[in-house]
């Protein structure tokens, strides 16, 4: 969520760089109901101070009624006929006007609970036109229309595999060695879905511990478990909703949601807390199956296990002041790219362009990994800063060092890697001509097994 000072103080600008997203935002209706509430929130300071005044003034001639009142107790037991008329008189007079400042301050009263109704919903209305504003770019974000102007850097990691026969797609590899069964995984729940099998769903297995491994060992990151369903709340928090309600899987009796990405969750972990300086930055990182409703075109992506509707993933995920989110950024993009390191893998870094950089991120990096079979570069990590963006949503700060005042945290996330699309280049890139598979040297620790037949 944005900072409402900046659309209240750079309406324009806001529009102006919402706009470099390809997206629009309610920027003038959040102005207007932004207005309404100041001038509620005025109108109700000045009527409470109005009831405030009244409510001394009918204290003072409540007090003074019960004084004349004594007097005149007096007056009538000293039959005293004339002072007693003069005193009812101005009973009289008194009374009316308490009575008068009363009902005033009774009508103020309503006028009150008017308003303050008003200003719930106005509240409400403005809240959720501002969950409806995408971030702003970082001003180093190359600016572009589509994906198709994304910067690709020249290929890392190991050199293109050679092969003296023509390497299969794992969509034929997997079934001919018996690993990735489609048509089973379809008789269980339709399309998009899949088996492994064997060594298959082991070498899916190895790739989850080992990313866990290396991030815990050598990263320095926390190992989190987390629930794979959390309350609708969190996915708001991490700017999941409302933005993207269609592609969430929810159960229809209770408020779970399934998780799309453990960063869901890891997002929420310090939701309604206030961090020390000290502390930070936090690291953690995550194993979950993530599960999307995704709205999947025809002729994309249609062959074999690259996507579905559940997949595995390991999540990175920090929380840092704002002033080392960058450097932070950039940290995270090296962990993700010595896991290719340690695979083998031949991958290139993405840098996107506004137009692709998606709803929460400020700046965002992509790695690919090369596919031989298939011929195809696969995304197999996304690495977002999300500034302040999902603090503010989740309402996590921390107390600086020096006493200032409390400040949002900065947030970021990363595939540290996503599966299927890692186990994709593992097979296709390391296949024989015997329809075997050379396990990378990292993981036959994890497996117990240097080639797969």
């Amino acid at each position: 969520m944005l900072d409402i000072n900046l659309i209240r103080e750079k309406p324009e600008w806001v529009k102006e760089q919402i706009a470099k997203l390809n997206d629009t935002a309610p920027i003038d209706e959040i102005i207007a109901a932004d207005n309404r509430r100041r001038e509620i929130l005025g109108e109700v300071e000045e009527l409470r101070r109005q009831r405030n005044e009244s409510s001394k003034q009918i204290g003072y001639w409540m007090g003074s009624l019960k004084k004349m009142e004594a007097d005149l107790k007096r007056a009538e037991a000293g039959q005293d006929v004339e002072k007693a008329e003069h005193l009812r008189t101005q009973l009289n007079s008194l009374q009316f006007n308490a009575d008068e400042a009363k009902e005033e301050t009774r009508k103020i009263g309503e006028r009150i609970g008017e308003l303050d109704e008003e200003l719930r919903q106005v509240e409400a209305a403005l809240y959720e036109k501002m969950l409806w504003v995408p971030n702003i770019p970082h001003e180093s974000v190359p600016v572009g229309p589509d994906d198709s102007h994304n910067i690709a850097y020249p290929p890392l990691g190991a050199p293109e595999p050679q092969f003296d026969f023509t390497p299969k797609p794992h969509w034929d590899l997997g079934p001919d060695l018996d690993i990735i069964d489609f048509e089973r995984g379809v008789k269980l729940s339709g399309s998009r879905f899949y088996l492994l099998k064997g060594w298959g769903a082991r070498l899916q297995r190895a790739l989850i511990q080992f990313f866990l491994n290396y991030h815990a060992n050598k990263h320095g990151y926390t190992e989190i478990y987390p629930p794979f369903m959390v309350r609708s709340a969190m996915f708001e928090g991490a700017a999941q909703l409302p933005k993207f309600a269609d592609n969430i899987y929810r159960d229809a009796e209770e408020d779970y949601m399934w998780l799309g990405t453990a960063e869901i969750a890891l997002t929420n972990i310090h939701r309604d807390e206030i961090l020390e300086e000290a502390d930070l930055p936090k690291k953690y990182v995550a194993y979950t199956p993530c599960f999307r409703r995704e709205k999947m075109s025809a002729g994309r992506d249609v062959r074999g296990i690259k996507r579905g509707h559940q997949f595995d993933k390991v999540e990175m995920y920090r929380f840092t002041t704002p002033e080392t989110s960058y450097q932070a950024l950039e940290e995270m993009l090296q962990d993700a790219k010595d896991i290719c390191e340690a695979l083998g893998l031949r991958y290139r870094v993405i840098e996107m362009v506004t137009g692709d950089l998606g709803f929460a991120a400020s700046k965002k990096y992509d790695l690919e990994a090369w596919a031989a079979g298939c011929g195809e570069w696969l995304e197999i990590s996304s690495i977002s800063n999300t500034e302040a963006f999902q603090a503010r949503r989740a309402n996590i700060k921390y107390r600086p060092e020096d006493g200032g005042r409390t400040r949002y945290v900065h947030t970021l996330n990363g595939s540290g890697l996503a599966l299927p699309r890692v186990m994709i280049a593992v097979i296709e890139n390391n296949q024989q001509a015997d329809g075997s598979i050379v396990v990378p040297e990292a993981l036959r620790p994890y497996l117990g097994v240097d080639v797969i037949r």
